[in-house]
Parts: structure tokens; C-alpha cells; sequence
């Protein structure tokens, strides 16, 4: 386990070069700066304006870019308190006013999450957790029509997508698998 902290900096928008810092708090690990950039890259024509959701937000650097990139409002979601004080911290320091900071267990709340559906979702829980079976319906509920959502796993445990979710791209690390996939809600009746 590395002591320390460190940070990471949002790549571009309007809080781009900022700082975020990262807490060592164990499965606390934020998505590397060659796989954000990626990311990003993949969405630089899909954010703005977005309904965004950072579940699992750690140090917030998928949430805070989104929002950096002119996201309509941010949700971050982080269960680690020490994490939480330093997001609103960053919150209130680079002055984000379309972020929310929720203190949570990410799946409980999400099962109860009473707001306009998100067109646009990271989904980044720590790699020791085993969510993926009980996130889905959770998060198939949350999500508008034509949804976009980053997820990133551990590259050594398989990650099958459910059925309404379509693979647009992917990319891996030494230690993550990262994809971009579209939800697409089930007709009614």
C-alpha cells in the first residue's frame, strides 16, 4: 500500500489543471490520468448538458470532469466520510456549482435515488467488491434511454454487460478493464 497522498488534475473545461486531492485510504484508487483522458476523449461531444452520476466517487476526478466539462448537474456518491469532507471540500474550493456531494453506501442509494433519470454514469466500485450482480437492476432503473456508462473492473475477474447494454468501446491497463457502453430501455408491454 503506497503512504502519502497524492492527487490528480481534471484534463480540461472550465476547472481544467485543478487539483484533486487523493486520500490512501484503503480501495480507494482513482481512475489513472491515461485512462481519464481516454474516457474523455470518447465522451468530449456527450457531456454537456448530461444528468451525470459518479457512484463510487473516491477522489470525485470522473464526476469533477464531467462537471469541469459543463455536465448540467454532477451526483457524486462515496461512502468513505474521510473522502466525502475532501470532495466538498474540492467542491466548494474550485467553486462547482453543478455537483452534489452524497455521503452513501452507492447502492443503497441508488435503489432509492428519486430524481430525473442519468443520461450519463461512472461506475468504478472498488476492485475487491463483488456489486456488479445487485448494481444492475439498480442502475437500469436510474438511467434515461440511450444512457452512456463507464465502467471500470478489475482486469482480472470477467464482466459480462447485461442484456440492453451495448459495448461501444474498451480499453485495459496492466491491472483495469475500462468501457464505454449505451443503455437502451426494454419497450414497455
Amino acid at each position: 500500500k503506497k503512504t502519502g497522498q497524492g492527487s490528480v488534475r481534471i484534463i480540461a473545461g472550465t476547472l481544467k489543471g485543478s487539483k484533486l486531492p487523493v486520500l490512501d485510504s484503503e480501495g480507494l484508487r482513482p481512475t489513472s490520468d491515461r485512462v481519464r483522458e481516454t474516457l474523455f476523449n470518447w465522451l468530449q461531444n456527450s457531456i454537456q448538458g448530461r444528468q451525470a452520476l459518479d457512484m463510487f466517487a473516491g477522489s470525485g476526478a470522473l464526476g469533477f470532469e464531467a462537471a469541469s466539462r459543463q455536465a448540467k448537474h454532477v451526483i457524486l456518491v462515496e461512502d468513505n466520510a474521510a473522502a466525502v469532507v475532501k470532495l466538498r471540500e474540492d467542491t466548494l474550493r474550485l467553486k462547482i456549482g453543478n455537483a452534489d456531494i452524497v455521503q452513501a453506501d452507492s447502492l443503497n442509494w441508488l435503489g432509492t435515488y428519486p430524481g430525473p433519470a442519468f443520461d450519463l454514469a461512472f461506475i468504478d466500485p472498488p476492485y475487491s467488491s463483488d456489486h456488479w450482480q445487485r448494481l444492475w437492476p439498480l442502475l437500469e432503473a436510474k438511467l434515461a434511454d440511450r444512457a452512456l456508462v463507464y465502467i471500470e473492473h478489475d482486469v482480472s475477474r470477467a464482466l459480462v454487460l447485461p442484456d440492453g447494454f451495448q459495448l461501444l468501446k474498451e480499453g485495459k491497463t496492466r491491472q483495469c478493464r475500462f468501457l464505454l457502453a449505451q443503455w437502451h430501455k426494454p419497450p414497455v408491454g
